[in-house]
């Protein structure tokens, strides 16, 4: 009687939890591509390496806590689960007062505890990428049992050993995915750069359209954003050349990024091509990377921030990360960037006689394709939405390469790149190589993200005739 209970408890749960998930996130039927539950399993998993990071691993190395003591009770696991996580962050368990060993050792389980969850979402959405290349209908598919299956396997994970896989393979992976992602994160912020100036301009032309004269608040308003950033831009660059210009690397960093944000200025305002918000926006993103470079010097003397918590480049990087999650499953433009095909056979359907607006470049009476939004819309037949979905799912593995490179990003972000921050008697890093490394993968991709940016006001100059929208 008791298991007949008992299953009959388990089944409720599930059922609730699928339904719950159903609930937020649409239903599984047609007319869905799984785009927001995309966005909710690596939700989930960002949620838990932060609890690994700052209490499980903590917790299992130092051998104190609850979880410790759960692992404990269960025979056998109590040692494998130590052992799994400690012996590579052994060798930072030195006690002397130059090294606080047990406090690196932590951070290195701290480290290992983000590459698991990160490293299932990148395996994850790797596969599904594949697998939706040539089904693409299995991307909307038995999410509660892919949701399932990702918790199982972080608990088998909990198992496995940091070395090779999560401290060795996959950390060397993640940088370079990560590497991939800041230059594809520019497309992002362009974007939203782009659509926030339009539809600041598009309210004041409505509100002069109502009463001439009443826009200008929305103008100043642009005007006012695009000052207020480049402030930030100014205070940023002399803060850090305050703090890290004690070295002719760190202040050649500093500068050409100075002169690349006054290079993208001016070449915007030459042109008729983008806008000073853009402008501001990638600017002060540009800065943002000038210090993720800088704060990864591995020589002390050269960085004031070594061995400490990078708190700022973390929650900035959360943030960057959230912008980019709420991109790719809720925005329109998403879409369109995503699955150009689509965008071309939902204009062909498209009825006559509607209005039209332009939102960077993008028509935005062209309806949402995720059909998850698209049942509301109202704006194409049900023939032609089914034409419009069979198209953008066609193009969903592009989606799940987004959302490896993302999971990588955020691995990267939370262990400041894969480093331990200990320091030699030099008061040096503990691994200045990887320092290095890390400063050369965020200096390529700090410049081919600007010169990114840079391309899509050149292009339309050096090729009228074509359309870069």
């Amino acid at each position: 009687m008791g298991q007949i209970v008992s299953l009959a408890v388990i089944h409720c749960c599930c059922t609730s939890a699928s339904s719950l998930c159903n609930s937020c996130f649409g239903t599984t039927a047609v007319g869905t591509t799984g785009r927001k539950r995309s966005v909710l399993l690596l939700s989930m998993a960002i949620a838990v390496a932060l609890w690994f990071q700052y209490s499980v691993g903590p917790s299992i190395v130092s051998q104190e806590g609850w979880i410790w003591k759960t692992y404990r009770m269960i025979p056998g696991s109590g040692k494998l689960v130590y052992n799994a996580w400690h012996e590579s962050c052994a060798k930072y368990d030195q006690d002397s007062e130059e090294n606080n060993g047990q406090a690196l050792m932590e951070q290195c389980a701290g480290n290992a505890g983000v590459f698991r969850p990160t490293f299932l979402t990148t395996l994850y959405f790797l596969a599904n990428a594949a697998a939706t290349y040539t089904v693409p209908a299995l991307n909307r598919e038995a999410w509660p049992a892919k949701y399932a299956l990702f918790f199982f396997g972080l608990a088998i994970t909990m198992f496995i050993p940091n070395n090779p896989i999560f401290s060795g393979f996959y950390l060397w992976l993640a940088r370079l995915g990560a590497g991939v992602f800041v230059v594809m994160q520019q497309i992002i912020l362009i974007d939203v750069a782009y659509n926030w100036n339009d539809s600041w301009v598009e309210k004041a032309n409505e509100a002069d359209r109502l009463s001439y004269g009443s826009g200008t608040g929305w103008l100043h308003a642009i005007v006012g954003v695009c000052v207020g950033l480049y402030c930030s831009c100014a205070v940023w660059i002399g803060l850090l050349y305050t703090h890290f210009a004690d070295c002719p690397g760190n202040t050649w960093v500093i500068t050409l990024t100075l002169l690349a944000i006054i290079g993208l200025t001016v070449l915007q305002l030459a042109g008729t091509e983008g806008s000073l918000l853009t402008s501001s926006v990638i600017s002060l993103y540009a800065v943002y990377l000038c210090f993720s470079i800088v704060s990864k010097n591995p020589r002390g003397e050269c960085n004031p921030r070594l061995g400490k918590n990078d708190v700022w480049g973390i929650t900035i990087g959360l943030l960057l990360t959230t912008i980019s999650l709420a991109w790719t499953g809720w925005s329109w433009s998403a879409e369109a960037r995503l699955n150009v095909d689509a965008v071309q056979s939902a204009k062909s359907v498209q009825p006559t006689g509607g209005t039209s607006s332009e939102s960077a470049g993008i028509n935005l009476d062209v309806p949402l394709l995720d059909g998850e939004e698209a049942g509301t819309s109202g704006l194409v037949s049900s023939s032609a939405g089914e034409g419009a979905e069979s198209a953008s799912l066609a193009h969903v593995w592009k989606l799940n390469i987004i959302m490896a490179l993302i999971s990588c990003y955020v691995a990267m972000i939370l262990t400041s790149w894969g480093t331990v921050d200990g320091l030699d008697e030099n008061h040096n890093a503990a691994n200045p190589t990887i320092g290095r490394w890390n400063m050369a993968i965020l200096g390529l991709s700090q410049w081919l993200a600007i010169g990114l940016y840079a391309w899509t006001l050149i292009a339309p100059r050096l090729f009228p005739d074509r359309d870069f929208s």
